[in-house]
């Protein structure tokens, strides 16, 4: 899920830069690629996983 929201982070971001819109300095191509960056670390490090880390078995 992670994943998925670091990709329309990026696509957002694409288009902000591509199209040359104007926004605030909170709201930046580059801040929104850092977030989504962030995000797509998260996933890759296994926050968010739908299985535990440690499954219980016996």
């Amino acid at each position: 899920m992670l994943a998925i929201i670091a990709a329309v982070g990026f696509f957002i971001a694409f288009l902000i830069n591509a199209a040359e819109i104007s926004t605030n300095d909170t709201f930046t191509s580059t801040n929104i690629m850092l977030l989504s960056l962030t995000l797509l670390a998260l996933h890759l490090g296994g926050v968010g996983a739908g299985w535990p880390a440690r499954g219980r078995r016996r």
